[in-house]
């Protein structure tokens, strides 16, 4: 068999698609010729080489600029696994694996030189996506909090934690619902949304008016265990008053008496 007929068989070879019989010729050449068997050994070199390039995503900024790349990267120089110098045979363009060479070359070079995407301007366009997500949040979340469901409004509620940083109006929002809302449970999770930020003064201004206003006991006891939290003195006025009205449940009462000394 020829040297030149193994060469062009070797892709084949070691892609297992050659039939029984030719595989066996191959092999038994192969035994017999230390040249074609030092071209399987470059060969397998190759395809280990693909089998270990991580596969990528590349970024929209990379698509779109992928032309002007290619042509950029012509003027580098690229690794390439080491081969034998044994010429390839011009037909060889032909069989899968320097199809596959071709292909990977490009995809690595493309994906090498999508890290230069990964600029500063790049950055900023995914502040901004970021900000109008959150934007269009904030706008769902207002228009649900006045829904006449009050499962909705929880649900509005609940969008809260997507804002690490909610504004004054977010967070005037969400008082309102504890001060306002006629859902006991409306109320009780916009307390523990505010719980949150409560290093905001908005949000302790709130809990105190809260506190003087709120008839259900368990949101009482929410807003006291925050307040305590908080050692926000000026919570002990609304307190007291509690303690004095007869309508307070006793265990509020005794709540309050618990804790009253850790912020006087």
């Amino acid at each position: 068999m020829k040297t030149t007929h193994i060469v062009d068989s070797i892709s084949e070879y070691l892609e297992g698609t050659l039939t029984k019989e030719e595989h066996t010729k191959v092999a038994q050449h192969i035994s017999q010729c230390k040249a074609c068997e030092q071209d399987v050994v470059d060969y397998q070199k190759l395809f280990n080489a693909f089998k270990e390039e991580p596969l990528k995503t590349p970024s929209d900024a990379l698509e779109k600029n992928f032309l002007q790349l290619l042509e950029e990267e012509k003027q580098n120089t690229v690794k390439v696994v080491s081969l034998n110098k044994r010429a390839i045979p011009k037909n060889y363009w032909g069989n899968g694996l320097l199809k596959i060479a071709a292909s990977i070359a490009l995809l690595v070079t493309a994906f090498t030189a999508g890290g230069y995407f990964k600029s500063q301007e790049t950055q900023t366009q995914l502040a901004q996506v970021e900000q109008e997500r959150l934007q269009l949040k904030k706008t769902t979340m207002m228009s649900l909090l006045e829904n006449q469901s009050a499962s909705k409004r929880i649900q509005a509620v609940s969008y809260i934690e997507d804002f690490k940083s909610p504004d004054d109006a977010v967070v005037a929002a969400l008082a309102d619902r504890m001060l306002h809302d006629e859902n006991t449970n409306v109320r009780l999770t916009a307390v523990d949304a505010l719980s949150k930020f409560s290093a905001s003064t908005l949000v302790k201004t709130a809990f105190v008016e809260a506190l003087g206003t709120e008839k259900d006991p368990s949101v009482q006891i929410a807003i006291i265990q925050n307040l305590v939290k908080l050692q926000e003195k000026k919570a002990v006025g609304p307190m007291k008053k509690l303690l004095e009205q007869e309508d307070t449940q006793p265990f509020v009462k005794e709540e309050i008496n618990n804790v009253l000394s850790e912020i006087i």
